[in-house]
């Protein structure tokens, strides 16, 4: 016993009836605006990780790297 598609088409139309269409559609543009700033954020700090020196931070002290020798 789970819930049928008859049952979610009448919650559809009374969400559309007492919200009305303008603010779902808008209440969909700020979910969609949250999104994409979420993923700007994410895309940012992974930029910012790229951006860092060679030298590596273990328990808060800077670790210079290994030197290449030839």
């Amino acid at each position: 016993m789970g819930i049928s598609w008859v049952q979610i088409v009448v919650v559809a139309v009374l969400l559309i009836l007492l919200f009305g269409r303008g603010r779902i559609s808008s209440l969909m543009g700020d979910v969609a605006r949250g999104i994409t700033s979420f993923r700007q954020g994410l895309r940012e700090g992974t930029q910012e990780e790229d951006e860092t020196p060679d030298s590596k931070t273990i328990e808060g002290e800077a670790v210079k790297p290994k030197s290449k020798k030839k």
